[in-house]
């Protein structure tokens, strides 16, 4: 419990006393022993809470534990005058490589900053509480999703208690935060904070580029620049609690056997000790009304029988995701026969998605509609870890890995949806750099602090390599002709046409590292949403839509 006291406004006798309550979890996975959270700086008394991973600070890979560094950073920088200590902080922050969101109290000029990275690749919530009280989250408490929204990623919050106003029952905003924005300019002006993710690149061709090949400069680089971009994600993760050598997992994937987990997948083989596996979570559900479909074209059951009988194997084995996700891994094993991969089978029957559909609706909020259910319940249970391998026969297995890979954010880099196509068709090079842009300029206000909730709550943590920020920056600098096939030419060369057939123009660079590499089917994997691969989608008959709130 941290007290502020501040000066009396007028017509007020005494100052206002602010208490300020800092509670901490952590999930240790960097350094040699964990620091426990809130740190407390002895001479100033400045707390610090952070959930994230500084992967680099100053372009410096940073080893051992990282939240300590990042403090002793935070406190450095507010040592001196109080408006220097604004700009020294806002530079700080600019350094940090990574995804994070913290909150820190500098005692020194009686501030509370609070903030996500600049692509919100972590959860960080405010709002008010049933008794006005101002609440800086990871989790909404459970009581309303009214109460609670998604923290900006425009840049840095502060409050300056120095300066607070005192709270008005009338006030919509009775707590006046101010915000140090991201700046795209290389000099950022005052009280700004410089963003790694540059603007991107505009270049419409002046002729028809020509056609990407797997030995194309850019597709080369980009095979480099994703190995850099996993290695500082999966190098160096400590051992998992009861670790066995050679059979206990450190890494698992996020696996539905398309292009951009597999490719992690792959790459994560050139990166890790050949004696340690990798497992696959592949995660399929009961959906009733595609099992009411599939048994109205099939024999009717025993109309003696008053319940449903449950689902067999096969059932969970049609799934889209399950079958992608099987050849995926077998097209790996083939490539990688070296590497125990481990391909976890997660069947949720629909009973059990029933049973915990009220904790992965409070771990979403404020997300509220059915396409975010949808979503959030595929990734609960995938990161839950908890299924079955066959070792020849099925048996029960829960993955070790507390680090888990997703390949969020190719689409958005690569242009790998379907209205990416559309917008190309309509307006040409201009359409589709636009479409492009829209999605990268909105995904930290999109979905990424809903999933990182639902990922966490087995103990586990998610990373990015797509959302690196040097490589996003990289990605976008690019012309956009490089990253996937749209209007560009035909190969040439026989060999070349045979080489390429069945590549979509979506996400046609990853493509070709996936065949740079060995996947030659999972190179011409068509994307396909994450809720209709797993059959989380419309569980229930109805005339639902995705974007419906939830009851």
């Amino acid at each position: 419990m941290f007290q502020q006291e501040v000066p009396a406004q007028d017509g007020v006798s005494a100052p206002i006393t602010l208490y300020l309550t800092f509670i901490s979890t952590v999930l240790s996975l960097r350094g040699d022993h964990v620091y426990k959270q809130p740190l407390v700086d002895a001479a100033t008394q400045s707390v610090f809470c952070w959930n994230g991973e500084a992967w680099k600070i100053a372009n410096e890979r940073v080893s051992g534990n990282d939240t300590e560094l990042v403090f002793g950073r935070f406190l450095q920088a507010v040592t001196g005058g109080a408006h220097q200590a604004i700009e020294n902080f806002a530079s700080v922050v600019a350094s940090i490589s990574g995804p994070f969101a913290f909150v820190f109290y500098d005692a020194a000029h009686g501030r509370v900053f609070f903030s996500r990275d600049c692509l919100g690749r972590r959860s960080l919530l405010r709002g008010l509480d049933e008794d006005g009280s101002l609440k800086i989250c990871s989790l909404c408490d459970g009581s309303s999703s009214t109460h609670f929204q998604e923290v900006g990623f425009e840049g840095v919050y502060m409050i300056d208690l120095e300066k607070y106003q005192e709270p008005s029952i009338d006030s919509a905003e009775p707590y006046k935060i101010d915000i140090l924005p991201w700046s795209s300019d290389p000099r950022p002006p005052a009280g700004h904070i410089k963003n790694p993710i540059p603007p991107m690149n505009m270049s419409v061709p002046g002729e028809q580029p020509p056609a990407l090949k797997p030995e194309t400069p850019f597709v080369k680089d980009l095979q480099s620049k994703l190995h850099q971009s996993l290695a500082l994600r999966i190098e160096d993760v400590p051992n998992p609690p009861d670790y066995i050598q050679g059979q206990s997992a450190k890494i698992a994937v996020l696996f539905s056997g398309g292009l951009d987990c597999t490719l992690l997948a792959r790459l994560a083989h050139n990166i890790l000790p050949i004696n340690e596996p990798i497992d696959l979570l592949n995660v399929a559900f009961e959906n009733p009304r595609v099992a009411a479909a599939a048994a109205a074209t099939s024999k009717p059951q025993n109309p003696s029988s008053s319940s449903p009988p449950s689902k067999p194997t096969s059932f969970y084995e049609a799934c889209p995701d399950r079958i992608t996700g099987r050849s995926a891994h077998a097209e790996l094993q083939q490539t990688c026969p070296d590497r125990t991969w481990r391909f976890i089978a997660i069947d949720i029957p629909y009973t059990e998605t029933l049973a915990h559909r009220d904790s992965v609706k409070r771990l979403m909020r404020p997300h509220n509609t059915e396409m975010d259910l949808s979503i959030a319940c595929a990734l609960y249970f995938a990161s839950r870890g908890q299924g079955a391998i066959s070792n020849p026969t099925p048996s029960p297995y829960t993955t070790t890995a507390r680090v888990l890979l997703s390949g969020l954010g190719a689409d958005e880099l690569f242009a790998g949806y379907g209205r990416h196509g559309v917008a190309f068709t309509r307006g040409g090079f201009p359409g589709l750099i636009a479409e492009i842009q829209l999605d990268v300029s909105r995904l930290g206000q999109r979905n990424l602090g809903r999933d990182d909730r639902v990922l966490a709550h087995w103990g586990r943590e998610t990373r990015f390599p797509y959302l690196d920020e040097e490589f996003v920056a990289w990605v976008l600098q690019a012309p956009v002709w490089e990253k996937c096939g749209f209007g560009l030419a035909e190969p040439q060369s026989e060999d070349g046409k045979r080489c390429l057939e069945g590549i979509d123009k979506e996400k046609m660079a990853l493509r070709l590292v996936a065949l740079r590499l060995g996947l030659s089917s999972v190179a011409r994997e068509k994307k396909r949403a994450i809720q209709f691969g797993a059959r989380t989608a419309k569980m229930e008959k109805g005339r639902t839509k995705g974007t419906d709130a939830l009851s």
